[in-house]
């Protein structure tokens, strides 16, 4: 065994990632929450959505995209975002790729923590699955990493995923950078500071 030290300010997180080739089987979970298309947002609308339902997992690749790039992908004909709301409050996300001919990849699906252990999850993987698994699609995938939710890979595999490949991701810790508050994702303790 052997251990690699990180450069202080950076993260490492262990990546999973995982597929399916069938439609899983069974009823959906019920949920009082609901699903809405959003057509044609703008890189704002879609970073706060991001942010809120991300930052407690340190996500923020697509707080630091350029608008327009941003933009190019989630206006893409081939991606689907969903908002998911609880009553009028938005509490979580959905988005289907379907760039790659064939394959979906369920590049974000998440709630706002405070969901966490009410069965809602469970409901928006299926939700996401009955979206995905479309005329045409013989493959759906997904990737997780140990920064995410404890429950999230458990959750895909009870779904029906396999795993079948993992890396190993570094990146800068991004509340160090100023992209998202010192304060979010205390499971992960901040280094290289001076406080």
């Amino acid at each position: 065994m052997s251990y690699d030290a990180l450069p202080a300010g950076e993260l490492a997180a262990v990546v999973t990632y995982l597929e399916m080739h069938a439609p899983p089987a069974g009823e959906a979970p019920a949920s009082t929450l609901q699903l809405s298309r959003v057509r044609e947002p703008t890189a704002a609308q879609y970073r706060a959505l991001f942010r809120k339902v991300g930052a407690p997992w340190l996500w923020f690749s697509r707080l630091v995209m350029p608008d327009q790039e941003l933009e190019a992908i989630i206006r893409d004909p081939d991606v689907e975002l969903f908002e998911v709301a609880a009553v009028e409050a938005v509490v979580g996300m959905l988005e289907l790729d379907f760039h790659e001919p064939g394959q979906c990849e369920l590049a974000f699906v998440g709630l706002v923590p405070e969901l966490s252990g009410q069965g809602h999850g469970r409901w928006l993987l299926a939700e996401a699955l009955r979206r995905a698994w479309r005329e045409g699609v013989t493959r759906v995938h997904v990737h997780t990493c140990s920064l995410d939710h404890p429950a999230a890979l458990s959750a895909y595999r009870r779904a029906g995923f396999t795993p079948y490949k993992r890396a190993i991701e570094r990146f800068p810790d991004p509340r160090l950078l100023g992209i998202l508050p010192s304060d979010c994702a205390p499971q992960v303790p901040l280094l290289g500071t001076d406080g």
